[in-house]
């Protein structure tokens, strides 16, 4: 059996996925309602992961990718989100530009910390993954316009620059 998982930050990134969960197949790009992009998801690394943190405000709205997965590869997913470590899941309701509505997992931060800002590695994970599946210019600004800092480990980086999406 097939899930549906709703990726709107560093997953978006095929490329990044696809090394978590290899049988990921995106499938459409869609608007999360009533929640917006933060990077305030506190993460083992020291730095600010992103969030689609639920506002209720209809003017706010995260886009992502929704891909599909079998089931049995969950757990990969999970373990690399670190699911009851600082994500936690839940089924929302995503629309596409055609209208369309389904209702795919995601993960959404449950410990945060607003001083927090993502590595530039991170947010250029982000960034790729929204080019790479057309995301509107006006979002690519949004996203760009966040302040990174740079990773002190100079490794991870090196390693984290090297995936391709």
């Amino acid at each position: 059996m097939n899930i549906l998982y709703f990726a709107y930050g560093s997953n978006m990134c095929t490329g990044r996925l696809t090394q978590r969960v290899p049988s990921a197949e995106p499938l459409f790009v869609a608007k999360l309602n009533q929640h917006r992009l933060t990077f305030h998801k506190r993460s083992n690394d020291g730095s600010g992961k992103g969030d689609a943190e639920f506002t209720g405000d209809d003017n706010d709205c995260v886009w992502g990718v929704v891909f599909e997965m079998p089931e049995a590869e969950k757990p990969k997913l999970d373990q690399a989100e670190g699911l009851g470590y600082g994500y936690r899941e839940k089924t929302v309701s995503v629309v596409t530009a055609a209208g369309n509505t389904y209702t795919p997992i995601m993960y959404y931060a449950d410990n945060k910390d607003v001083g927090l800002r993502p590595y530039s590695w991170y947010l250029r994970f982000v960034l790729d993954g929204a080019k790479q599946h057309g995301l509107s210019a006006d979002y690519l600004s949004a996203i760009e316009a966040t302040v990174t800092d740079e990773d002190p480990d100079r490794d991870r980086d090196r390693r984290e620059r090297a995936v391709q999406c």
